[in-house]
């Protein structure tokens, strides 16, 4: 994963106090500031920080029930938050952690100490993000895993069939893969089996595309708001591409080297096809690609 420099919200209507803490996290962080609750809120739900600083005692609404709300919502409820505050009573430092706070961190504060807490809570957010990740990849491919692959398909075809919008999905298969292992070694069947992955990886030229290792030898590519068209020109690229690596493959009855068949289907927009139904068409557009002679891209339409 890139490691890329981390957002950091801070919320609090008094300027100086903005300015002292934007001061010292911009140099390493991303700075967003908000002076309201709601602002805060806001902001909050439309940038996804990392870590949210907190003041307790805002105009319009106090920080547990920012907290509250934040937490209300799923695209908030686990960004971590650090409470600002001037009250140093133990009950209210209580109440901030039972509403789900991470940390307290009393004014007038010292820098030393807010950047050592800040830096701690950081670390965690980007240990857990990679432990989601890692969850979520293929250790061989280092593509998205089956499970990552069914959870995506899933909200996607939820959001196609809701909005309309068309839905295309591929599975890929490398010919005469079991013949290939067989021969050349299954280390050697490890490094095809990622140099066709890096193919179909770089295939996907949008967030929302995933490309996963579905089982074994076969590969899945899910293109939303993608119609046949297009997507049939994406798997056909990925086709012609792993031929060109000329992996040489004298045991496949297809081709010299090493190629793959794939079926695809495409929900149209306004489409009734359950997502079960989807993918059947798809394995069977694969089945149909096989038995035509392998190395082809076969499209239910």
């Amino acid at each position: 994963m890139t490691q890329e420099a981390q957002k950091v919200l801070i919320a609090d209507d008094d300027g100086i106090n903005r300015q002292v803490l934007a001061t010292l996290l911009k140099p390493d962080h991303v700075v967003l500031l908000a002076k309201s609750g709601e602002q805060a809120i806001e902001r909050a739900q439309r940038h996804l920080p990392d870590l949210i600083m907190l003041d307790v005692m805002l105009p319009d609404m106090d920080g547990y029930e920012v907290l509250r709300r934040l937490r209300a919502a799923p695209a908030t409820a686990h960004i971590e938050v650090i409470f600002i505050t001037g009250m140093g009573r133990p009950e209210d430092e209580a109440r901030g952690l039972m509403l789900g706070a991470a940390d307290y961190i009393t004014k007038p504060f010292n820098s030393t100490v807010v950047m050592a807490r800040v830096t701690t809570h950081l670390q965690v957010v980007r240990q857990r993000r990679m432990l989601e990740h890692l969850a979520h990849m293929d250790g061989l491919t280092e593509l998205a895993n089956r499970r990552r692959f069914d959870e995506a398909y899933a909200k996607e075809w939820q959001r196609a069939t809701r909005h309309r919008h068309t839905l295309s999905v591929a599975l890929l298969d490398i010919d005469a893969f079991k013949q290939y292992n067989d021969h050349y070694g299954h280390p050697a069947g490890d490094r095809a089996l990622r140099a066709v992955a890096r193919v179909a990886r770089n295939a996907m030229r949008r967030p929302s595309d995933v490309a996963a290792r579905y089982g074994g030898e076969e590969l899945v590519v899910l293109m939303p708001e993608t119609d046949a068209a297009q997507a049939m020109y994406v798997a056909e690229g990925i086709r012609e591409t792993v031929a060109q690596l000329l992996i040489p493959h004298e045991y496949s009855s297809a081709s010299p080297v090493l190629t793959v068949s794939i079926g695809g289907a495409t929900l149209p927009p306004g489409g009734d096809e359950s997502a079960a139904a989807l993918f059947e068409a798809v394995d069977d557009a694969l089945y149909r690609a096989k038995e035509a002679g392998r190395n082809r891209v076969n499209w239910r339409m």
